[in-house]
């Protein structure tokens, strides 16, 4: 334990990844919820056909939390795109949003 606080206290934080969190989840959908204290992200693989998906993954977080990973990934965008060319988005999502329940956004 004294070493832990000691690689955090150096500035060092030592991350642990599992085998079976390094495979990863596939999404291609994400609903995003929030109250006054916290952010939801419900990561969606949601299949052509299919009239039922079910939420992959669920990460909770502060809104101090929330803004830098927006930013984090606004970084992470420009930079892709500045190697590899503008993303196309398509103007229509491929699959029906009315799942009821609050608005979100992908």
């Amino acid at each position: 334990m004294a070493d832990d606080n000691n690689q955090v206290q150096n500035g060092k934080l030592n991350i642990e990844l599992t085998e079976e969190v390094a495979e990863g989840t596939y999404s291609n959908l994400a609903i995003i919820s929030h109250s006054s204290s916290e952010f939801v992200l419900d990561f969606i693989k949601v299949m052509p056909g299919l009239p039922k998906a079910k939420v992959k993954s669920r990460i909770m977080m502060t809104p101090q939390h929330a803004k830098r990973l927006m930013r984090a990934l606004q970084e992470n965008l420009s930079k892709f795109e500045s190697q590899n060319g503008a993303i196309k988005e398509s103007d229509q999502p491929h699959f029906p949003m009315n799942f009821g329940g609050p608005q979100g956004e992908a």
